[in-house]
Order: structure tokens, then sequence, then C-alpha cells
């Protein structure tokens, strides 16, 4: 009898050690994760958000908040309204570290460079070839945009003088029109607009020439500071999520675009059409020199500095490695 009672007693210990363990553990989790994103924006992440794969996976309620523009985004990460942003843009970013707010990139949510570009008027016969003759033409181009970043950089690489260019600020929507009717030999901008430029003209650089150049658009993924640091763990495991979506989208696209397009309330063929200009970078390539590795870095000054002379920031950071951190994706697996 003393046998069972020491062996009940112990057993009662062990299993209240046990509780014990499983209520810290717990404790060390929140009660849930908000995560912001873009409705209208499809990402091969979205077949793991439709099924709840984030919720099981973490161990913890994901709550999806939609947003409107990336500086929505970063005032609710630094009031502790979201704990993360997917596919936050790269300039909204920028302008939020530049003036203090608490957030930081872990990894990069889907590069677009074919989603962003400029498009020569058919009427102008230029090509890459000859860009020299833009000089004294009229580009039209939304100011104080990556847009009008990757515009400069690719005249420069172009050996066209900027200074002797004509340019006009206006959306992708207004440029497009003006391309359409003639008035402008160029036209700059992402999305829709850019589909409608390609009717009357063609790209002066190709994504693939600009990127070669170190010119390129991409959307981050950013977390609220406080959370990282309480949580690193959950961190991690958001991004292992995504990571497995980005992988599971490039072995079977097809399969996983109607369940994109739903997610993302778009019909199939807008979602495939603007698919088609996305990519989604793995661990391998998140981890890499030309991404967080020390690409991003580099880029992400070059694009404060831009915008600083462009009198939409007062001042840029001496170094943005602070910043970003691709040590949360160095776990994934």
């Amino acid at each position: 009898m003393k046998k069972i009672v020491s062996t009940l007693i112990s057993t009662l210990a062990v299993g209240t050690v046990a509780s014990s363990a499983c209520l810290a553990l717990a404790a060390d989790k929140p009660n849930k994760v908000s995560i912001g994103y873009f409705l209208e924006w499809p990402t091969a992440n979205q077949v793991a958000q439709v099924n709840d794969t984030y919720s099981k996976e973490m161990g913890v309620e994901v709550e999806w908040h939609a947003f409107d523009s990336g500086t929505a985004m970063s005032a609710a990460m630094a009031s502790g309204g979201v704990d993360m942003a997917y596919s936050q843009g790269l300039v909204p970013f920028t302008i939020a570290v530049s003036k203090g707010l608490p957030i930081t990139m872990v990894g990069i949510a889907v590069s677009y460079a074919e989603n962003d570009n400029c498009v020569v008027g058919k009427d102008a016969h230029i090509t890459s070839a000859n860009a020299k003759q833009l000089e004294g033409k009229n580009i039209a181009v939304p100011f104080g945009t990556v847009s009008h970043y990757k515009m400069l950089k690719t005249l420069k690489q172009l050996e066209v003088n900027s200074k002797k260019v004509h340019l006009l600020d206006m959306a992708p929507a207004d440029g497009a029109a003006a391309l359409a009717r003639g008035d402008v030999s160029m036209a700059c901008g992402w999305g829709g607009a850019l589909r409608r430029m390609k009717q009357y003209g063609e790209v002066l650089m190709s994504a693939k020439e600009q990127e070669a150049a170190g010119i390129r658009s991409f959307d981050v993924i950013s977390v609220n500071n406080s959370f990282a640091k309480q949580y690193p763990e959950l961190v991690s495991e958001f991004l292992q999520v995504t990571n497995d979506a980005n992988k599971a989208y490039k072995e079977s696209p097809q399969t996983q675009q109607p369940i994109i397009a739903k997610a993302s309330g778009l019909s199939l063929t807008d979602t495939n059409q603007i698919l088609d200009l996305f990519t989604f970078p793995v661990k391998d390539e998140q981890v890499s020199p030309y991404w967080m590795g020390g690409g991003v870095q580099t880029f992400t000054k070059e694009v404060a500095d831009f915008f600083v002379q462009q009198k939409q920031i007062p001042k840029a950071l001496a170094d943005y490695s602070a910043t970003i951190d691709a040590s949360y994706f160095k776990n994934v697996h």
C-alpha cells in the first residue's frame, strides 16, 4: 500500500510539474497575433491564410486585418494595433524607420520588378539602345515613389541626363492616359495602369535588366519591435508557414491560384495577371547577399537618401542594418 501511495504521490507530483510547465509555455504566447495585409493584392501565403495554417502551426489565434496603405500599417504596428505586416511597401517601411518608428523588417514578402516600370510610346521609337533621345522629351512619373526612384536610376544606367528631360508629376493612371494621347514620350507606374501603358508602347528596360543593375521593387514583412523581442519564436514560425506556402506555390501555381483569387477578392484572370509579375523568395534567397544578407540594407539606404533629396522625409539614417534582421528567417528550415 505504501508503495502504491508513494507511486501515486510521485505521479501526481510529476503531473503537477508537467501542468505547471504547460501553463508556463502557454503564458509564453499571446492570446492572439494580429497581422496586417492588403486586399486585392494576391500573394502565395494566402492559401495558408485561408486554411488557417498560421494559427495551427503557431499554436495561437492569428487575426488578419486589411489595410489600404503601408503607412497605415506602420502606424498600427507602432501603436501596438497589429503585431506584424505582410507585404508592406519598402517606401512606407523606409519612411517609418527613418522617423524612428519601432518596427523591423524580417523578410521579403514579394518581389515585383515586372509590376513597376516605365513604358515608351510607340511613336517615340526610343529603346534602351538609343535612350539618350529621351532628353528634351516629356516623361510622366509619380514623384516621391519607387517608380520615380527607379526611373532616375534607369536613366542613369542608360546614360540619359535626367536634368534634360521634362518630368511631369502624374499618378500612374493619369500617366497611362497621357501616353495614350501622345502627350508624353514615356510614362512610369505600376499595376493596372502599367498594363494599360503597355498597350501603347514597350518598356524602356526589362525588369531582369533593371534587377541586374541593382534596381528593384519589393514589399517586406515587418514586425513591431516589442512583439519580436517578446515572441521571437512566433516570428520565425510565421515565416516558416510563409516559406512553406511560397514553396508550394512554386511547385504547383495553377492549383493555388483559385484559392488566392478568392482570398484577394479579385477575379481569377486579374489574379493570374498580377501573380505572373510576382516572385516570392524562399529561405535561401531571403538570407542571401542579394536580399537580407546585405543587398536590402544598401538599397534601403539609397531609397532613403533619395527621399531626403526629394524632401519626402527630413533625414535618413546613417545605416539601416539595425532595422533589417535576417535572423528570424535563418531559423526557418
